[in-house]
């Protein structure tokens, strides 16, 4: 069968109607796509039979020769900024291994504990630099005022101390940061804390000793004066805040330490009513005190024998504690009670219950006293000190 006029046997078939074929098509035989429906370039409307003609794709501009995400040439001020950092640090360690070759010392060079400068030495040597330098601060007298009354107070009596020996420890040993060793190099200082340990209760008991005299209120108590003991009645009003006294004395005490001077310190003050009811004041003088002070006792231990009177001795070591649930307890002045009975028991020795023999000592001689006290025979105002206690 024989296609139309015109048509080529074997050849391609013709183009379907409305396809146009471009010559450049039929050259190259890659089929033109047709433009996209809101392409710029699409025709607009052709009357009947008329193919539009479809113009080729332009090139996109040409680029100036530039490279492509090339990268910005490194800063010349960024590479000295790294080699002036590479220094610092190198400088830091040598400065760093310097420091901790020239610090060999058991305390570190620059090492200061209250504005005294101890390093550099043996921890013997940072000892005998501390006391020295502040040996009479320690033990000096702090002046208080309880209510607009001045009292002092003794550090010694009051469990107030520096311990130069434990201060001195925690300061020695090696001190590694970076800090402290290069700042050893010029001259730098290293603050170590004093050891300054407090006994608050001899401190509370002592406050209320220097205190007894001050402000309104008055607890109750007896007094023993030469030949009687003197009841005394509590009363309330203003007196001592003993626990809040306790930390201003102590902060006033390590400056005194530090500067030589502390000035006189303000203790606070409060509402106080007596511990001990009256009804416990006429017990105790009735149980204790009153037979106490009716005769001589004497204390034996061995051969050796010691009288001591109310009209002399007893006063100076007798006195009263309150305990805590309010009652009255005989207190022995142990200090003054040694100085009484002297070299009177030297040489004998008590063998204690673990074996040891040792001589007399003022709690042997007061535990005596305190059963000879409320003796009311003369064979039973005789304290006996046992010497085999096992």
């Amino acid at each position: 069968m024989h296609g139309g006029p015109g048509s080529i046997p074997g050849g391609p078939s013709a183009p379907s109607p409305g396809t146009n074929v471009s010559g450049d098509t039929l050259t190259s035989g890659i089929p033109v796509v047709p433009p996209a429906q809101n392409s710029p370039f699409a025709a607009g409307p052709q009357a009947e039979g008329t193919v539009p003609h479809t113009p080729p794709k332009l090139p996109e501009p040409v680029q100036p020769n530039v490279p492509v995400a090339a990268a910005p040439p490194k800063k010349k001020g960024r590479n000295k900024l790294v080699l002036v950092a590479v220094a610092v640090v190198v400088v830091a360690c040598g400065a760093y291994g310097a420091g901790l070759l020239m610090n060999h010392a058991d305390v570190p060079k620059g090492t200061t504990v209250l504005g005294v400068d101890i390093g550099g030495g043996t921890r013997d040597e940072a000892v005998k630099k501390l006391d020295e330098a502040i040996g009479k601060r320690v033990t000096k007298s702090l002046k208080l005022s309880v209510d607009g009354e001045a009292v002092t107070l003794n550090p010694d009596q009051a469990g107030l101390t520096l311990d130069s020996q434990a201060t001195v420890r925690e300061a020695a040993g090696s001190d590694y940061n970076p800090v402290s060793v290069i700042g050893s190099l010029f001259g730098g200082e290293r603050v170590a804390e004093p050891v300054m340990p407090v006994d608050e209760e001899k401190l509370a008991a002592a406050l209320e000793r220097a205190a007894g005299a001050s402000g309104s209120a008055k607890e109750g108590g007896v007094k023993f004066v030469p030949g009687k003991a003197v009841p005394v009645y509590g009363k309330a009003g203003k007196g001592l805040d003993v626990a809040a006294s306790t930390t201003a004395v102590s902060e006033a005490y390590k400056k005194q330490v530090e500067t030589g001077s502390a000035g006189a310190v303000e203790l606070p003050v409060t509402t106080r009513k007596p511990t001990v009811a009256n009804a416990e004041v006429d017990k105790f003088m009735t149980r204790f005190a009153k037979p106490a002070m009716s005769a001589n006792v004497t204390i034996k231990a061995g051969t050796a024998s010691i009288p001591f009177g109310p009209a002399k001795s007893l006063p100076k070591i007798l006195d009263t504690k309150v305990a805590e649930d309010g009652s009255l307890q005989a207190h022995y002045n142990l200090a003054e009670l040694k100085k009484l009975y002297g070299n009177v028991f030297d040489g004998i020795l008590i063998q204690r219950g673990n074996g040891d023999k040792t001589p007399v000592q003022p709690t042997d001689v007061a535990a005596a006293m305190n059963k000879a006290l409320i003796g009311k025979t003369p064979a039973e105002r005789v304290g006996v000190i046992e010497t085999n206690a096992s």
